[in-house]
């Protein structure tokens, strides 16, 4: 009996990280996330790996900029520790302006505070 192999598909995400609220700290279950986004990179070849950090409206616009490239620069040594390189790597960080959930300023928002992980051409656009 012949058995083929078939290469499993590069699946390009979105892997969502969410984040406590002010944290930039990777929790068992971002972990967990994150482990599969590693998995589904060994099926990318060398793709190109965006990252877009957010955060809730909680804070002032500045903060947010500075709290979504802390929970970047957490997931990205996270990926590098597993392996992936650092220089396939880019990040954006977008603070406030592009929320999941739409809330009023100063509301905590856990859909809010991510980071999202996308392979391949166009990643994070």
């Amino acid at each position: 009996m012949c058995r083929e192999k078939f290469a499993t598909p590069c699946n390009q995400g979105p892997y969502i990280v969410f984040f406590d609220w002010d944290q930039s700290v990777i929790t068992p279950e971002a972990a967990r996330v994150l482990d599969s986004a590693v998995t589904a990179y060994g099926n990318c070849g060398t793709a190109a790996i965006m990252l877009a950090g957010h955060a809730d409206r909680s804070g002032s616009t500045q903060y947010n900029v500075g709290l979504s490239e802390r929970r970047n620069a957490a997931v990205q040594t996270y990926l590098a520790g597993k392996g992936i390189p650092a220089a396939r790597i880019s990040a954006q960080a977008f603070g406030e302006s592009q929320n999941r959930v739409p809330t009023a300023d100063g509301v905590r928002e856990l859909q809010n505070r991510r980071v999202e992980i996308t392979y391949g051409p166009g990643s994070g656009r």
